[in-house]
């Protein structure tokens, strides 16, 4: 189901004009390839699963009667979607009872599948992946983002950037929440924070960053992410994290 609404996101953006932009905010961006890919997200779930619930970030809750709901975002990324950029993805999660227990995410530009299952692991495209054994901070790449700018939030992710990428070796913005999830999944970073999400932006890309050996929590090191922000990295670098972020 990733794959396939990935090729639409492929068909739209061929096709895309000014005409099909249109604006949440001031800077929020949506586009009509983000409600075409969340109406088939959610017809195909609706159509093999009528009784499942749906959190979709255009089209919000569905009601269902099981226990079991699906929480998606079509295009994670919009804005490097617009501007032909490779890193956007969709992101789907599968909660039952609260708990999220299997997900992908799916970068169709770079034909790029991450999947987990609770307990079970981490892969992409079907090879298993693990988080880096990077040990210190200024040896480590890490990701951000600036959802809290685009908000116009005064208590902003810059605090926490100028504290944080003076003692990294470099620092990294692809502009996907789940990506930054998936790629420190698989180590190509070691760690990524950011504001102002929603559930639908980490769902799936948290359980594959767990699934695949890495730690994600609230700035304070707790569960409530990510309305208390996200931060994600290996087990070494995690609490290391941490220390820059606790208030």
């Amino acid at each position: 189901m990733a794959r396939e609404a990935g090729h639409i996101c492929l068909e739209e953006r061929a096709r895309l004009t000014l005409a099909d932009l249109s604006f949440k905010s001031a800077k929020d961006l949506v586009t009509v390839a983000d409600r075409r890919v969340e109406m088939f997200l959610v017809s195909t779930i609706k159509k093999n699963y009528p009784d499942h619930c749906i959190l979709g970030e255009e089209t919000g809750e569905t009601t269902g009667t099981a226990p079991i709901r699906w929480i998606i975002d079509p295009i994670d990324g919009t804005t490097s979607f617009v501007h032909h950029q490779p890193f956007y993805s969709v992101s789907i999660a599968l909660e039952k009872n609260g708990c999220v227990i299997a997900s992908g995410v799916y970068a169709p530009v770079l034909d790029e599948l991450f999947v987990a299952e609770k307990g079970k692991g981490a892969s992409l495209n079907g090879t298993p992946i693990r988080v880096s054994d990077t040990f210190k901070m200024e040896h480590a790449v890490m990701a951000t983002g600036f959802a809290c700018l685009r908000a116009g939030w005064a208590d902003n992710n810059l605090r926490y950037l100028n504290r944080i990428a003076p003692g990294l070796r470099d620092v990294r913005r692809y502009g996907s929440a789940a990506l930054d999830l998936c790629y420190t999944a698989c180590g190509r970073l070691d760690g990524y924070w950011e504001m102002n999400l929603n559930l639908y932006d980490i769902a799936a890309g948290a359980l594959i960053l767990s699934e695949a050996g890495g730690r994600v929590s609230d700035f304070n090191g707790t569960d409530r992410f990510p309305e208390n922000g996200t931060a994600a990295a290996n087990p070494h670098l995690h609490p290391k994290l941490l220390d820059h972020l606790k208030n």
